[in-house]
């Protein structure tokens, strides 16, 4: 199944998957985030529709479009062969799962960002991985029972030795439990918001509403 495409996003609906996890775990000082609200309501609205809500944004088909050569740029230097994969679920929780942009060899896997320039620099110069990327690698090493992921990130324009960045972060045990404990207890969340909805289907709706009155400007007697 090739990401980006219809049937992609269509196995992914109404899943939490493995990008959104830092939308799932945010938190302020007093509670969740509103990301994770708004996450949530996506959900729900998938699953009540069954359809998808695909976000196109240019920006992000520029970086779509980079990928593979972002890919290729990472087995060579690497030395590593990268399987193509697609919408992987998770071995346990049922209804989430990752995409993972790569699956290296037997035990690893890769994550790529192709950034803008200025975000490169930002990810080279500063060492270090966002959070939310941790925690997204995480998910993945979860879902597909890996022990490392590499995360790259790739700019065509930059010089030759600073086009790809590569950090390794290992499996952490501690971190895939406490997110798997918030995927858990936020799938629980979705299920009853969408048992709510849909048992508002045995009331009266407005189609039924309407239907009822037109029925008794006719004097007709109905049984609902």
């Amino acid at each position: 199944m090739q990401q980006g495409t219809r049937e992609w996003f269509e196995a992914r609906a109404g899943r939490v998957t493995a990008s959104r996890i830092g939308d799932l775990m945010s938190r302020t000082k007093t509670g969740w985030g509103a990301a994770r609200k708004h996450y949530f309501d996506e959900i729900v609205a998938e699953r009540i529709t069954g359809q998808p809500i695909i976000k196109r944004m240019p920006f992000l088909d520029f970086r779509l479009e980079r990928e593979p050569e972002a890919r290729a740029a990472y087995a060579f230097y690497s030395d590593n062969e990268v399987e193509v994969v697609g919408f992987i679920e998770h071995p346990s929780i049922a209804n989430s799962g990752c995409s993972p942009d790569g699956l290296v060899g037997s035990t690893g896997g890769l994550e790529l960002k192709c950034c803008d320039t200025t975000t490169h620099i930002e990810i080279i110069t500063a060492g270090f991985i966002d959070p939310d990327y941790i925690e997204q690698i995480n998910f993945c090493m979860a879902c597909t029972d890996r022990e490392w992921w590499d995360f790259a990130s790739y700019d065509p324009l930059m010089p030759e030795e600073l086009k790809l960045y590569v950090q390794r972060v290992p499996r952490d045990e501690k971190l895939i439990i406490e997110i798997e404990t918030c995927v858990i207890d936020f799938l629980l969340e979705v299920d009853e918001k969408v048992k709510q909805v849909r048992s508002l289907i045995r009331g009266s709706t407005p189609l039924l509403t309407a239907l009822e009155s037109s029925l008794e400007s006719l004097g007709v007697a109905h049984v609902i």
